[in-house]
């Protein structure tokens, strides 16, 4: 189940709100001019919460146009600019406008909710900073001894109504991040003082990262078990376990922390190997309620917007990932540094299988990174079962992401990608050993945007030795690549030093000093004081708002410096070193270079129309809005279109650049000169791929 969904849609039913009024107004916190202005509006809100839900959940579109309206929505302070909304949107985009109108609204409630009713309510997350980098149990132990709050009554009546219903006898609490860790504490309480003989075992995420060094034993009055990484083999013996009847010093577990005679104990003795990615199955979504879930638009950033709007399949190609070298990145826990691919076919197999269980069609690659290779196949075997779907993933913005290839990618249903340019200077990404360089970036997202697949990305400042020069020189390769629009959107993060990675393993080699403490409970984000002396924090304000700009295409041309207070910051902004037209230059350098001789050929359209004149034949190609007419002397037009035939998708054939070289030289010329003709100019435009 999902407790997360399932307490939203209580809280934000006419019967819910009813019940959050009463409570605000009996409790007398109703102070602030907004949430006045809310509880005076009450009557409004309990009118349209749950058409408002409905139309979130996709079962109600019809309410759109009246949510665009001023007259529908009630609307408090998250409606008090709304200037960007006709840029945003336009005059077509209703669906998307009223879906973010909706979320103002539910964001309204839920400031009210927080001020009024439960200070640590949140629709994405509940008490998250009871978790972040809690190295002792003791803040989260006792907020677990205060008496239960608002949200978690309802929380803990769905659970009890489940509990009743199932009767299992053991509880697997998933806590992905810190937002979650408080409920499932909390869940796990309720659950061991009114049902003491279910076990319970915590994993997920935020256990994976951060309760490898759990030593306090207070954490399993709460759950028995606590199990790192991948959970398959964890949890079968687990369900063993609990079957056996056995103690927990008679039973061999596999990455499972419990708890005997006061003392925390991991567990690691089973022999057995964990399952091959290709052996675990496909997800199985049966018991959710699916069509319950709401869709939302919380900011006008198309990217963002993927996050949070629509229901995404979540899938991995691989497991793990390809690269593992960035040293500011968990690299040495298994989630990132095991790397495991999946075969394409087995994974469109799981596509046509959820698809088949869900209706939904939009999947969500959750990678540390794609690799480009197996990106290459999986496109090639949905476009082979002309399956039609969306997908989007995060990758590295490495070279092997030709034009060709995102082509290919947009063809088999590719909408977006994400990736890291993380600090945007040459001496930072190599320290970061990210592999790339800002002008392979530069090429790399050009590609993605001339094939219509949008780009995030991840921006990073205040890495170790990052100095106020190289920052703003940061900023001034993120204008220029926005000014060129082959990134879409992207977020600025300040460095976070992270207990496994690289940085944090050998901090002196980085030149930072970390602030160590005893851990007791939680071990992940680290403070640390930096070499240089520089507050990185002051850049925050003045990095998001020239983002937040660039991304709606302005202020371009506003000198670096009046993006940051001064006043605020305490210094002169140094004036960039990097050329103004660096990346347009980056950009306009052109290869005419011939493929690889082990590149392969691939045909992904329509095959030609071929019509035999009196010596010459006359091909014309078709894509989906265009077409075009070359004419070719009778003998090289059927040399071609043998080899077009075989290259075609629906083939098993693969073909090399060599082979079709070959070939072409055997019978005529130097391939340079078909390559380079206007003929296969326009073949190259019409489906031919070099891959």
């Amino acid at each position: 189940m999902d407790l997360g969904i399932e307490v939203i849609l209580h809280l934000f039913s006419k019967q819910g709100l009813t019940d959050a009024f009463s409570y605000a107004d009996q409790n007398e916190t109703i102070r602030s001019e907004n949430a006045q202005r809310i509880y005076a509006l009450k009557g409004e809100y309990l009118q349209t919460i749950e058409g408002v839900i409905t139309f979130l959940q996709g079962k109600n579109p019809s309410l759109g146009r009246q949510i665009c309206t001023d007259q529908y929505l009630p609307q408090a302070s998250r409606f008090t600019q709304l200037d960007y909304l006709d840029w945003s949107f336009g005059s077509m985009g209703i669906a998307d406008k009223a879906k973010h109108l909706a979320t103002l609204y539910i964001e309204d409630l839920t400031d009210f909710t927080k001020e009024c009713v439960d200070p640590d309510f949140g629709v994405s997350r509940y008490a998250k900073q009871l978790g972040k980098s809690a190295n002792s149990f003791d803040e989260l132990y006792e907020e677990l001894s205060y008496e239960y709050s608002y949200i978690d009554a309802i929380t803990l009546h769905i659970l009890a109504e489940k509990l009743a219903v199932v009767k299992p006898k053991l509880v697997c609490l998933s806590a992905p991040f810190p937002g979650n860790l408080f409920s499932a504490f909390r869940c796990a309480q309720y659950i061991k003082e009114y049902h003491p003989n279910i076990k319970i075992a915590l994993g997920g995420g935020f256990a994976n990262t951060e309760l490898r060094s759990v030593s306090d034993p207070r954490v399993f009055d709460f759950v028995d078990f606590i199990t790192l990484d991948d959970g398959e083999l964890p949890i079968e013996l687990l369900h063993q376990f609990v079957l056996s009847g056995k103690s927990t010093t008679d039973f061999l577990f596999k990455r499972t922390f419990v708890c005997e005679a006061g003392t925390v104990v991991y567990n690691n003795f089973s022999l057995r190997k964990d399952y091959k990615q290709a052996d675990l199955g496909t997800p199985d979504y049966s018991d959710l309620l699916l069509d319950h879930y709401i869709s939302v638009i919380e900011v006008a950033n198309p990217m963002h917007s993927l996050w949070t709007d629509g229901r995404w399949n979540k899938l991995t190609m691989a497991h793990g990932c390809y690269w593992g070298k960035c040293t500011f990145c968990d690299v040495s826990l298994d989630y990132i540094g095991s790397y495991e691919p999946i075969a394409a076919s087995i994974l469109v197999d799981r596509m046509e299988a959820i698809i088949a269980q869900t209706n939904e069609r939009g999947f969500h690659f959750v990678d540390e990174a794609a690799p480009p290779a197996l990106m290459r196949e999986l496109a090639l075997e949905i476009i082979r079962r002309e399956l039609d779907v969306t997908w989007w993933t995060n990758i590295r913005f490495e070279k092997s992401f030709t034009y060709d290839l995102c082509v290919l990618l947009k063809k088999s249903g590719c909408i977006a990608v994400s990736g890291g340019l993380e600090v945007a200077s040459d001496r930072l990404l190599k320290l970061i050993d990210k592999g790339v360089t800002v002008e392979q970036v530069a090429k790399v997202t050009n590609h993605f945007t001339q094939c219509g697949i949008m780009v995030h990305a991840y921006l990073m400042y205040g890495y170790p030795t990052q100095t106020e020069q190289e920052t703003i020189d940061s900023l001034e390769m993120v204008r220029q690549l926005f000014e060129a629009e082959v990134i879409q959107s992207g977020f600025w993060h300040q460095f976070a030093l992270t207990a496994h990675s690289p940085v944090g393993l050998d901090p002196e080699a980085y030149g930072i000093k970390p602030h160590l403490e005893e851990i007791t409970f939680a071990n992940n984000d680290v403070q640390f004081t930096d070499s240089t002396g520089i507050d990185h924090s002051k850049f925050s304000y003045g990095l998001k708002k020239s983002l937040y700009n660039y991304m709606n295409g302005i202020g371009f041309d506003t000198p670096l410096y009046e993006w940051f207070d001064a006043e605020k910051t305490g210094f002169e902004m140094p004036t960039t070193q990097i050329e103004p037209d660096y990346i347009s230059h980056c950009l306009s350098k052109d290869s005419t270079a011939l493929p690889r001789a082990t590149d392969k050929l691939v045909w992904i359209n329509a095959l030609p129309l071929i019509t035999q004149e009196k010596d010459y034949l006359t091909f014309t190609f078709h894509t989906k809005n265009a077409s075009e007419t070359i004419e070719l002397n009778t003998e090289l037009g059927l040399w071609l279109n043998e080899w077009i035939t075989q290259m075609h998708y629906t083939t098993a054939s693969v073909i090399t650049f060599k082979q079709f070289k070959e070939s072409f030289e055997a019978a005529y010329d130097n391939i340079k000169h078909l390559w380079n003709s206007e003929a296969m100019e326009v073949a190259r435009e019409f489906g031919l791929l070099v891959l």
